[in-house]
């Protein structure tokens, strides 16, 4: 099995278009008109696709959090991001080492001790409030293909 694309909430399927077409992402297909209309998106370098529409699901807008990109340099990622013009958190890592979306309280800024990879983090939100994770990953868990 892969995983091949997750369903995103959004308010207006053209904004949301817009705002990830201008983070360099690929537009798929565009199909359909008024609630019936459905864009898909896919990350540069990814195989997963993100697809947006009004009547593809049940949940709110923005309802969904603790999306992941991942990258092998988040301070560039950063900065490209907030080059076209994306509000993106600073970097954090997890004061206990863990996942940023368990303790949001133990967020400490800057890069994770010794650069570890997978505990580097960023945060930025769609138009409609849908949340991702920028996660640095310069060397894989064993096992995990890259």
């Amino acid at each position: 099995m892969k995983l091949e694309f997750i369903v995103l909430p959004v308010a207006d399927v053209e904004r949301a278009k817009n705002f990830y077409k201008a983070l360099g992402w690929r537009e798929d297909i565009d199909i359909g008109e008024g609630d019936a209309r459905v864009a898909q998106m896919t990350p540069p370098r990814s195989e997963c696709s993100i697809m947006l529409g009004r009547s593809l699901t049940s949940a709110a807008p923005g309802s969904l959090q603790g999306l992941c990109l991942v990258v092998n340099d988040i301070e560039a990622a950063r900065a490209e991001l907030v080059g076209r013009g994306v509000e993106v958190s600073e970097v954090f890592h997890d004061a206990g080492g863990g996942m940023p979306q368990a303790n949001a309280q133990g967020r400490v800024p800057g890069l994770a001790p010794d650069r570890a990879s997978y505990f580097s983090f960023a945060s930025f939100n769609d138009p409609d409030g849908n949340g991702w994770y920028l996660q640095e990953v310069t060397k894989r868990f064993p096992g995990r293909l890259w």
